[in-house]
């Protein structure tokens, strides 16, 4: 309760939440605003903003309404970022879990797999997935996950290598809990506050790879998202640059409510920030 007030207090969340809010509210709502298919021809391309009624934002350069393709692009966004930030958790806390919680042997092992993982750019490497397995929608976002995870791990293990030590660790410990209790019932609720704000930058991230790779011609075609918008108008950047703003704008303005928000965990969670209010 006191960190749920500590988020409502705080400008930054309040203004990321809101931003959120209404990313949300387009992609549930696209199919009501927009039930015909986004990515079938509507008209005239290359129609300005407010040019047609019926093209609030304009057409593309093949004459497929924006504005359609925007609210369901927000729902493609948001979808490749949680699933991309739910895969990138996950086997983050695990590794990070397993090295920081028995360090040793296991620790060296498994920070050497971090290690190699980090190796390349994170874009880099996705490249390599992409071109290996393929652009489905649903491969690039198994893909992002894939190349998000390691800083994570090392969060997750920092935290571990902390918290391993004290009293009410060892209390457990003589009490003869098992290990897979300390680590999921004892340590890991604890370290989990600055994994969750760490989730907020693993999301914008995981935006911004997809809309990257869409804009190079490697995500999915056949899935109207915001990047693939931005490289339809790459051709026409000079003379019709509103093809690619908006769907720009969408994009930096969604980055933007998920670091406020992300901003306003660390103010909730973070417990030397709690201690001086």
């Amino acid at each position: 309760m006191r960190a749920l007030k500590a988020y409502g207090r705080s400008p930054a969340a309040l203004i990321g939440t809101a931003i959120l809010l209404a990313v949300v509210v387009m992609g549930v709502g696209a199919s009501w605003f927009y039930p015909d298919d986004p990515l079938g021809l509507a008209g005239r391309p290359l129609q300005w903003p407010g040019a047609n009624p019926r093209f609030p934002l304009g057409t593309d350069p093949s004459g497929r309404d924006i504005a359609a393709q925007l609210f369901h692009g927000a729902r493609v966004s948001l979808l490749i970022g949680f699933v991309a930030t739910s895969i990138a958790v996950m086997i983050g806390i695990a590794i990070g879990a397993l090295a920081g919680f028995y360090g040793g042997m296991t620790d060296t092992a498994l920070m050497r797999v971090t290690e190699a993982f980090q190796t390349l750019p994170n874009f880099l490497l996705l490249l390599v997935l992409v071109a290996v397995f393929g652009s489905t929608i649903e491969t690039v976002t198994i893909a992002i996950g894939l190349v998000s995870w390691p800083p994570v791990a090392r969060l997750t293990r920092a935290e571990f290598l902390t918290l391993r030590t004290r009293d009410f660790v060892q209390a457990c410990r003589v009490q003869g809990l098992s290990d897979l209790h300390l680590i999921v019932r004892e340590v890991l609720p604890n370290a989990l506050p600055p994994v969750i704000v760490y989730a907020s930058v693993v999301m914008a991230v995981a935006i911004l790879l997809e809309s990257a790779l869409a804009f190079l011609q490697l995500s999915d075609p056949n899935v109207p998202s915001w990047g693939n918008l931005i490289g339809l108008g790459r051709n026409v950047l000079r003379t019709e640059w509103y093809v690619s703003a908006i769907p720009g704008v969408a994009i930096l303005l969604t980055i933007l409510g998920v670091s406020l928000v992300g901003q306003g965990l660390n103010d909730a969670l973070n417990p030397r920030l709690a201690a001086s209010r």
